[in-house]
């Protein structure tokens, strides 16, 4: 049981191309809470593996530069603008470049422990918090009093993620960015260490069908329910 005016963490997990950094966005700001993109932490990671021309395999550099970097947010700004080297990162971390080694670089045990315990500080500073990524409620946050999973068909992730490329002036090819999106779960599902899975006692939304505020209405009526029920 929980209030909406006390401390409480909201997980939303899901793969690539679910909408989970607008939806999760929109549903802090409905609510009042605090949101926290950890796919931005783990973006930010690659975008500085590429800038020091480090390869997937040296696990050890990575992690180093990651710490480095101090991955972190700025707080003052709404949303909370993503600082790496104590600078705002901007949409570079959205990149074809970073998506394609992202999966890799997040795979790194080293790496995914630097971020849970940098997550798990921030919800200590921040403790009425909306989250999204692919571990939050099954490992960052498993006690979470309400977790959600999106899920979406790769051929409709496929669509969105196109047209988010597209506003960022970048050419496209729907069907590799398909590809991509299938390799991609099998990736994040494949990996040891904060696997992509459905957390134990999540609610699960399709969002292939819903628009972006029919998915953060769904999202809201369901919290407002639970909390009254408390």
């Amino acid at each position: 049981m929980f209030r909406l005016d006390q401390p409480i963490v909201i997980t939303i997990d899901g793969p690539a191309g679910t909408g989970k950094s607008s939806v999760a966005r929109a549903l802090a700001a409905r609510l009042g809470l605090d949101f926290l993109d950890t796919g931005a932490m783990y973006r930010a990671a690659a975008a500085v593996a590429l800038d020091r021309r480090l390869s997937l395999g040296d696990h050890a550099g990575i992690v180093a530069a990651a710490r480095e970097a101090e991955i972190g947010f700025d707080w003052s700004l709404d949303p909370p603008g993503l600082l790496v080297f104590g600078e705002i990162m901007g949409e570079r971390i959205r990149s074809a470049a970073v998506t394609a080694i992202v999966s890799g670089v997040a795979g790194i045990r080293a790496l995914r422990e630097l971020m849970v315990e940098r997550q798990r500080a921030i919800a200590a500073k921040h403790p009425r918090l909306v989250t999204e990524g692919r571990d939050q409620g099954s490992v960052v946050f498993p006690d979470a009093k309400v977790k959600f999973y999106l899920d979406a068909s790769p051929a409709v992730r496929a669509e969105r993620r196109a047209r988010q490329l597209e506003e960022l002036g970048q050419k496209v090819d729907v069907a590799a960015l398909r590809e991509e999106i299938i390799a991609r779960d099998k990736s994040d599902m494949g990996r040891v260490d904060g696997p992509l899975v459905r957390p134990a006692g999540s609610i699960l939304i399709d969002t292939s069908d819903k628009s972006r505020e029919q998915v953060i209405e769904e999202l809201e009526r369901q919290v407002r329910e639970l909390a009254a029920r408390a």
